[in-house]
């Protein structure tokens, strides 16, 4: 292929060197030269521009022969199309009598299911009913029994309550009693102590005072003159001069 282009070159390189033919556009080439590159060229090309031609000459049958072939194919893909259109059809609506068939039978049993369960409901629902009253009417009587019981227990509770309440009034009433008693006895045991108490201080007054006296007396001994003696003193008809007698206290 390579050498077809190359011959090309060299045909060309002839034509624009030729020497040219006055007065026109012609010009003098070899004729040799010229045929023998394009024998040159007609070897060099490949066969398959042989087989292209032939085919492009043939081009209007091969055409003609493809739409002949693409109408037959599409005719018989219409055909198909058609006759598979017309089993589906034939299949769904064959689906379609089974399923509403088959709906109707469920639809049946459903409702042989409902009635059935219904009536089960109904029946436990009555049973129910007949127990809970049962149940409603045993507690109800547990409970004026229970009622009754709890009265009952109160009265005792508060017949109780009230027989404590007499014993406190009664208890209180004697504390009362003793807590006056013991404030009496008190105030006579504080009257006793108090007379004790002003008998023994004015005995120790008295005490006090014939101290006082016998010291003064002592004194004025001692200031007078020796060897005098002073007269006694005497006092509620006793000598004062004579010692005090503490035991007699």
């Amino acid at each position: 292929m390579y050498r077809v282009f190359e011959a090309l070159d060299e045909l060309v390189t002839i034509l624009e060197e030729a020497r040219g033919v006055p007065m026109t556009s012609g010009c003098v080439v070899p004729r040799g030269d010229v045929l023998e590159l394009l024998d040159e060229i007609r070897d060099a090309l490949p066969g398959d521009l042989d087989d292209a031609q032939d085919v492009l000459d043939k081009k209007d049958e091969l055409i003609g022969k493809a739409e002949h072939d693409a109408e037959a194919t599409l005719s018989k893909a219409k055909s198909e199309a058609e006759h598979t259109i017309e089993q589906a059809t034939a299949e769904a609506e064959r689906t379609i009598a089974e399923a509403q068939a088959h709906a109707e039978k469920l639809v049946i049993e459903a409702q042989e299911h409902a009635s059935r369960v219904v009536a089960e409901g109904q029946a436990e629902y009555d049973e129910l009913v007949g127990r809970s009253r049962a149940e409603a009417d045993r507690m109800i009587q547990a409970g004026r029994e229970e009622y009754d019981r709890a009265v009952e227990e109160g009265r005792i509770e508060q017949a109780r309550l009230v027989n404590q309440t007499e014993v406190v009034q009664a208890a209180h009433l004697e504390s009362a009693r003793v807590l006056d008693a013991t404030a009496a006895e008190a105030d006579q045991q504080r009257a006793e102590c108090d007379a004790y108490v002003d008998n023994k201080l004015a005995e120790f007054e008295e005490l006090l005072a014939h101290t006082l006296r016998t010291v003064g007396k002592g004194r004025t001994h001692l200031r007078g003159p020796r060897g005098a003696m002073p007269s006694p003193l005497v006092t509620n008809g006793v000598p004062q001069d004579q010692p005090f007698d503490y035991s007699a206290q």
